[in-house]
C-alpha cells in the first residue's frame, strides 16, 4: 500500500544509513524457499537421468527456433555466453558471485548491460527445466547449457559436475560497487586506472554492469596493451594465471559472435524495468525482424572465426593471420576489422548464408596479440591445437565450478577423476580411532580451554559459504600461510599444535579432528564449571591436506582482517568492526540469533584475541555463562567512550569502570534487532537455552565444510 512495493525505499537504512542491516543474514531463509521443508537438493539430483538431460540440452542447440532466431541456425554462441557471465560474476577475493546458485536469474544481474539478451536464453531452457522438474537446478542447466553448445560444436569437455542448488532471490550480500549508473567511469573503483592492482576489492570487473573489461578498450578507449594489464588483474581475480585467461579469451571467441548491427537507439529496457505485459523479456528491438543478424547485446558487431558454429583453430587463424585496423561498429562501438581479407575468408551471415560479412576482433582480443606473455602463449596454441582444446577445457571447467567447492559437491558421470589443486582437495580421514581415548589424552595435555577453543575456531572460521572454501576439514590452519596469519596468533597456535599433533599420530585420527574434539573438550570443560552438562556432538572423518594440496597463494584471500568472534582486527578500516563482523557472519551461513550467541558465548569464555579484556563481562571468565548479555542489559550500569575508540562500562552510583568494550559489543546492545536476541539470553529462565544454542551453533561451524555428511 501507498509505494511500500513500488520501489519506494521505505527501509530503516534508509532513515539510518549507519544502521546495521541484518538482512543478508536471513536473505535466503525458509520463507523464501518453496521446496518442502523435507526437500534435499543433493538427494533428489542422485535420482536425474544425467545423458537424457545432456541429449535434450544438445538436441536445443539446433531445434526449436520458432520465437527467437539462432546465429547460423545454433543457438551455442548464446548458451555459451549465458553459462561463461553466469559463472563470470565470480570473484576470488570473498568467494562471492559465480553460477553456483543460479542467481543470474535475478536482479541485478539479470539486467547487467552485460548480459543484454540472455534472458532469451534462458527461457530457450526453460522447457528442459520443466520437463526434469527440482532434480534439475537452473544454476547446473545453465552451466550444462555451455558445455553441451561445446559439444555440439566439435569440443571434448574436460567434465561436468551436477549438484548446485538454486537460490530464490537475489543475493544481496554481494557489494557490486558503488557507482550509481551503469558503465560508470572506472576512475570511480580504481586508487590509479593506470594501475589495475588498485581496482577496488574485492572487484573484479572494470565498469559497474560488466562481467570483466570493456571489449572497446580501458573506459571505452582502445589501447591494446593497456587493456592487456586491466585483463591480467581482472582474471587473477578469479584465480586465472595467464595460460587460463588467454585460453578462455580464445576459446570463448572461437565460436558465435557479437550483436551490434546497426542504429540501435531504440532498444528497451532491461528485464527488471520492462512493463509487466513483458514477463521478463528485456532489451526489446523494434528492429529485429525475427533475424538473428539483427539481434542487439553489446554494440560490437562480427564473428571471430571463419566458422563460428565450429570449434576449431579459426580465431587464431583471423588473429595472427591478418593485420587488424581499428573502426567503428555500425552501432558505433569500438572494434577491429582484417587488413586486406578475400571476401571468400570471410564468415556468412548468420541469417543469410548467401551474403559474406566483415569479422571483427575487440580490444580484448587485440590485447592477445599485443602483450607479449599472452602472444607467447597463444603461439604455444596455434603449435599445438590439442594443446589448445586441453587448456581451454581444464580453464572453462575451471571457470563454471570454481564455486561448488570440493569434489564431495560433485555429481554426474562426467565428473573428473584428476583432483585439481583449486578445488582444495583433502583427503579422506580415519573414522575407525577410539574418540574417548583421544578426547581423555586432549583433558590431560596441560593446554587450556581457552586455547583449545580458540584453535578450532581459527581453524574453522575460515569457511566461506559463497564459494565453500576454507574451514576446519583439511587443517590447512598448519600449513603456510595459515600458520602465520596474525588472526591466528602463531605463536599460541604453535604451541597448541605441539601438543595435539603427537595425539593424532598415536591414536590414528587427522589433526583436523583432533584440532575440532580439543576445541568441543575444551568447550565441555567450560560448560562443567559454569554448573551444567551438555556433551558437544562430533563427527569425525576429517582429513588433513598436505602442502602439495594447498595452493598457498589461493589462501591467501581467506585470510582474516578481522574477527568480531573473537574481538579483533588487524588495523582501523573505513568499514566498523561490527559490520566486517557481520560480513564474516554471512559468510559462514550464521543466522543473526547464532552470532549473537557465538560472541556471548565467546566473550565469557575468554577467547579474545592475545587474551583482550574489551567484550569480557563477567567476574567468571572461562565459564559457558549468559553474564555478556546480563550486564549488557544491566541498566545501572552506563557506557562511556573513551578517547581510542573502546568504551567503558561503569557502575552509575559509584562511577567505577567494570568492563571495557568496543563497537562490536556494544553493537548487541544498541541495535533494536540484535538487543532483542540479547535481552532473550539475559533472562533469568534462559541459561540452559544458551548453552543449547550455543552448542549448537559452534557445531554449525564446526561442520560446515563436511560435505562428507550430507
Amino acid at each position: 500500500m501507498h509505494g511500500g512495493n513500488t520501489g519506494t525505499d521505505n527501509s530503516v537504512t534508509k532513515w539510518w544509513p549507519e544502521s546495521l542491516n541484518l538482512d543478508i543474514l536471513h536473505q535466503h531463509g525458509a520463507r523464501t524457499n518453496p521446496m518442502d521443508a523435507d526437500y534435499d537438493h543433493r538427494k533428489a539430483v542422485k535420482g536425474l537421468d544425467f545423458e537424457a538431460v545432456k541429449a535434450d540440452v544438445k538436441a536445443l542447440m539446433t531445434d526449436s527456433q520458432d520465437w527467437w532466431p539462432a546465429d547460423w541456425g545454433h543457438y551455442g554462441g548464446l548458451m555459451i555466453r549465458l553459462a561463461w557471465h553466469s559463472a563470470g560474476s565470480y570473484r576470488m577475493g570473498d568467494g562471492r558471485g559465480g553460477a553456483g546458485a543460479g542467481n543470474i536469474r535475478f536482479a541485478p544481474l539479470n539486467s547487467w548491460p552485460d548480459n543484454a539478451s540472455l534472458d532469451k536464453a534462458r527461457r530457450l531452457l526453460w522447457p528442459v527445466k520443466k520437463k526434469y522438474g527440482n532434480a534439475l537446478s537452473w544454476a547446473d542447466l545453465i552451466i550444462l547449457s555451455g558445455n553441451m553448445a561445446y559439444e555440439s560444436m566439435g569440443l571434448k569437455m574436460f567434465g561436468f559436475g551436477f549438484g548446485r542448488d538454486d537460490i530464490w532471490g537475489p543475493e544481496k550480500d554481494i557489494y557490486w560497487g558503488s557507482e550509481g549508473e551503469w558503465l560508470a567511469p572506472s576512475e570511480n573503483r580504481y586508487g590509479d586506472l593506470e594501475t589495475p592492482g588498485t581496482l577496488e576489492n574485492p572487484l573484479g570487473a572494470v565498469h559497474m554492469g560488466l562481467i570483466y573489461v570493456n571489449p572497446e578498450g580501458v573506459n571505452g578507449n582502445p589501447d591494446p596493451a593497456k587493456t592487456a594489464l586491466h585483463i591480467r588483474e581482472t582474471f587473477a581475480r578469479m584465480a586465472m594465471n595467464d595460460e587460463e585467461t588467454a585460453a578462455l579469451t580464445c576459446g570463448g571467441h572461437t565460436v558465435g559472435k557479437a550483436h551490434g548491427g546497426g542504429d540501435h537507439a531504440n532498444i528497451g529496457r532491461e528485464p527488471e524495468a520492462c512493463p509487466v505485459h513483458a514477463q521478463g523479456f528485456g532489451w526489446s528491438n523494434p528492429g529485429h525482424e525475427g533475424k538473428a543478424t539483427n539481434a542487439f547485446t553489446s554494440g560490437i558487431e562480427g564473428a571471430w572465426s571463419k566458422e563460428p558454429t565450429k570449434f576449431d583453430m579459426g580465431y587464431f587463424d583471423y588473429l595472427f593471420g591478418y593485420e587488424w585496423e581499428l573502426t567503428k561498429s555500425p552501432a558505433g562501438a569500438n572494434q577491429y576489422q582484417p587488413v586486406n581479407m578475400p571476401d571468400d575468408e570471410k564468415p556468412v551471415d548468420p541469417t543469410d548464408p548467401s551474403v559474406r560479412k566483415m569479422p571483427m576482433m575487440t580490444d580484448a582480443d587485440m590485447a592477445m596479440k599485443v602483450d607479449p606473455a599472452y602472444n607467447a602463449i597463444c603461439q604455444e596454441f596455434m603449435a599445438d591445437p590439442e594443446y589448445f582444446k586441453d587448456a581451454f577445457g581444464r580453464a572453462w571447467f575451471k571457470l563454471t565450478h570454481r564455486d561448488m567447492g570440493p569434489k564431495a559437491n560433485y555429481y554426474g558421470p562426467d565428473v573428473p577423476g584428476e583432483d585439481l589443486i583449486w578445488q582444495d582437495p583433502i583427503p579422506a580421514g580415519s573414522t575407525s580411532y577410539d574418540m574417548d581415548a583421544v578426547k581423555a589424552k586432549i583433558a590431560a595435555s596441560g593446554l587450556s580451554a581457552a586455547d583449545m577453543i580458540a584453535t578450532a575456531w581459527d581453524s574453522a572460521r575460515t569457511f566461506r559459504g559463497s564459494d565453500k572454501r576454507g574451514g576446519a576439514n583439511g587443517a590447512r590452519i598448519r600449513l603456510a600461510p595459515q600458520k602465520d596469519w596474525a588472526g591466528n596468533e602463531p605463536d599460541r597456535l604453535a604451541k597448541v599444535l605441539g601438543v595435539l599433533e603427537p595425539i593424532s599420530a598415536e591414536a590414528g585420527a587427522s589433526v583436523a579432528d583432533v584440532i575440532v574434539l580439543a576445541g568441543n573438550v575444551g568447550l565441555e570443560q567450560s560448560i562443567k564449571a559454569a554448573g551444567s552438562s551438555v556433551a558437544v556432538p562430533f563427527s569425525p572423518g576429517r582429513g588433513d591436506a598436505t602442502e602439495a594440496q594447498t595452493d598457498a597463494d589461493s589462501f591467501s584471500v581467506l585470510e582474516p582482517l578481522a574477527d568480531g568472534f573473537r574481538n579483533w582486527q588487524l588495523k582501523e578500516y573505513a568499514v566498523s568492526p561490527e559490520a566486517m563482523m557481520l560480513d564474516r557472519a554471512q559468510l559462514m551461513g550464521l543466522t543473526a540469533a547464532e552470532m549473537t550467541v557465538l560472541v556471548g558465548g565467546l566473550r565469557v569464555l575468554g577467547v579474545n584475541h592475545g587474551g583482550a579484556a574489551h567484550g569480557v563481562f563477567t567476574d567468571r571468565v572461562g565459564q559457558l555463562t549468559t553474564d555478556f548479555f546480563v550486564n549488557l542489559t544491566d541498566m545501572s550500569m552506563s557506557w562511556e567512550p573513551k578517547d581510542d575508540g573502546s568504551y567503558e562500562l561503569r557502575d552509575r552510583a559509584s562511577g567505577a569502570v567494570k568492563f571495557t568494550a568496543t563497537s562490536a559489543d556494544l553493537v548487541f546492545g544498541s541495535n533494536s534487532i540484535l538487543r532483542a536476541y540479547a535481552e532473550v539470553y539475559a533472562q533469568d529462565d534462559n541459561a540452559e537455552k544458551f548453552v543449547r544454542d550455543f552448542v549448537a551453533a559452534w557445531t554449525k561451524v564446526m561442520n560446515a565444510d563436511r560435505f562428507d555428511l550430507a
